[in-house]
């Protein structure tokens, strides 16, 4: 009955064992083998978003050459918005990334890379640490777009485009827009790209011989620079001077 002790026994007091050594070591290993889950969780994650983010939207870029001084100085590095141009189209005076479209860069040396170094880059790339292919990629300003006529150089040396001379700011101090003199109209769905620093970049003027005349169609663009994110004393948002081209009628 309720209340009662059974068969006139008194009832057993239960033994309450306390935590030893071992039960404590177990959950000190549990709170471990969570917290280790819960890291790999958390960098996988951060991992995929950043292979999401470098594929679709920012990608990092180094410069390894003085094509661009001084707005680029070399090692600097560069984050891209890869939504241009199939979201964002490219104005003149952008600077923009893009592959090479065939003879610019001369032809591919093979180096030879310690796998290790090679998988560390491969992983750091990734999170947009390190721009392992920079090298075979090429950084210029958009000077004209698809349908501009671009011509070097009027009465006062200035580039003229669809007849409006222009004033860069952007070019190194000391430098002409440009020694070669040169006539061209740009077609339809391509650029002509120049470097700031005209003395010492083989740009669109350089490459008249190829097949792509110096042009650049723009399935050959990464993306537009927005702004130098390394090193910290070089950080600025890199500016397309609107000003410079506002006049310019459309071609």
């Amino acid at each position: 009955m309720s209340g009662e002790q059974s068969l006139g026994y008194p009832a057993r007091r239960r033994k309450t064992s306390k935590p030893g050594r071992k039960t404590t070591n177990s959950i000190r290993k549990n709170v471990f083998v969570a917290f280790f889950i819960d890291l790999v969780v958390v960098l996988f994650v951060a991992l995929l978003l950043s292979l999401l983010i470098k594929t679709f939207l920012v990608r990092s870029f180094f410069i390894p050459s003085g094509s661009m001084l001084e707005t680029l100085q070399i090692d600097d590095r560069i984050l891209v918005n890869q939504l241009t141009p199939d979201l964002y189209p490219i104005e003149r005076g952008d600077v923009v990334v893009f592959k090479d479209p065939g003879g610019w860069l001369g032809p591919a040396v093979a180096e030879s890379t310690d796998p290790v170094i090679a998988a560390t880059d491969w992983v750091l790339s990734a999170f947009g640490i390190t721009a392992p292919d920079s090298k075979q990629h090429l950084v210029k300003r958009v000077i004209a777009i698809g349908g501009d006529r671009i011509i070097c150089c009027d009465a006062d040396g200035k580039i003229t485009i669809n007849g409006v001379p222009i004033t860069e700011p952007y070019i190194s101090a000391g430098q002409a827009p440009s020694s070669i003199e040169f006539d061209v109209t740009v077609p339809s769905g391509s650029l002509w790209v120049m470097g700031d620093n005209r003395g010492n970049s083989e740009d669109s003027r350089f490459h008249s011989d190829l097949p792509s005349k110096g042009f650049v169609s723009k399935e050959w663009v990464v993306g537009r620079a927005m702004v130098v994110s390394w090193p910290f004393e070089n950080w600025m948002w890199l500016d397309n001077y609107p000003d410079v081209f506002k006049n310019i009628p459309n071609p």
